[in-house]
């Protein structure tokens, strides 16, 4: 497996090809089967800050919509794009080819790798230790039951197996460089179980609640941390998607979703 770009399919699957942060990068993403990205990916590249410069690894990243993310907004940035299933990896090439992604496509690679690898195998699929400054990932978060489903690209991308946030996140703290950072979105629920997997490798954590509107409960956590750094966790003000009354997006979630702003202030 390599970093490079990976082939192009010769027949690329039903797809849709779709415009984020106002037509400054664009993806090529299943239609029907498989993950379709969206706000989740915009919010967790924007945990990403401004200034950042260093090569990043968008774990699990589908068709790459967050690495792209980080790109359009950090134009210093590198990243690679690491998914496990060779159809989304092939969906990620295809975008990397895009001739609305030129301006881009000399920062990004497709690498095709399982990140819950560990020791040699890891390194060997591609993924050296201490060869990133920054990680990004939005691991499967529902629950089998939570979501079932009979397609099996959506059920990879969507299902979380037992263990398998723990070994996302030491296969983190494994290829980042020391203080280099991560960046993880999930659910509120697995608030607990994402702390005990940083717990003892990242610090200096910080963590963001996402409500829909201001009186409802949060839907998403967004969690940023630095690999052996020893600071307590702190909790910062939440994001709100929606004002109090309307449909429309509130004025900084539209600015994240296009890439107007990072989550975290800088």
């Amino acid at each position: 497996m390599s970093a490079s770009r990976a082939a192009l399919v010769p027949d690329t699957p039903a797809h849709t090809v779709d415009a984020f942060h106002r037509g400054r990068f664009w993806l090529v993403q299943p239609r029907q089967a498989g993950h379709r990205a969206g706000m989740d990916a915009m919010m967790l590249a924007a945990a990403v800050p401004s200034s950042f410069a260093g090569r990043l690894a968008d774990f699990g990243a589908g068709a790459g919509a967050a690495g792209l993310a980080v790109l359009s907004r950090c134009p210093d940035a590198e990243a690679v794009l690491v998914e496990r299933s060779p159809e989304m990896a092939a969906f990620a090439a295809t975008t990397l080819a895009h001739p609305g992604n030129a301006h881009l496509g000399n920062r990004a690679s497709v690498l095709t790798a399982d990140v819950t690898l560990s020791g040699r195998a890891r390194t060997v699929a591609g993924l050296a230790d201490k060869s990133f400054d920054f990680v990004i990932m939005n691991p499967p978060f529902n629950a089998a039951e939570d979501r079932a489903t009979p397609d099996r690209l959506r059920k990879e991308a969507h299902v979380m197996e037992d263990g398998l946030l723990d070994s996302w996140i030491r296969s983190a703290a494994a290829v980042v460089r020391p203080r280099g950072e991560l960046a993880v979105i999930a659910r509120p629920e697995q608030l607990s179980v994402l702390l005990d997997a940083i717990s003892g490798r990242f610090g200096d954590a910080e963590m963001l609640a996402v409500h829909p509107r201001p009186e409802a409960a949060a839907i998403r956590i967004v969690v940023r941390a630095a690999l052996g750094a020893r600071g307590k966790l702190s909790i910062r003000p939440p994001l709100l998607l929606h004002a109090q009354s309307g449909n429309g997006p509130s004025e900084r979630a539209e600015m994240i979703n296009n890439g107007l702003a990072s989550l975290f202030g800088d």
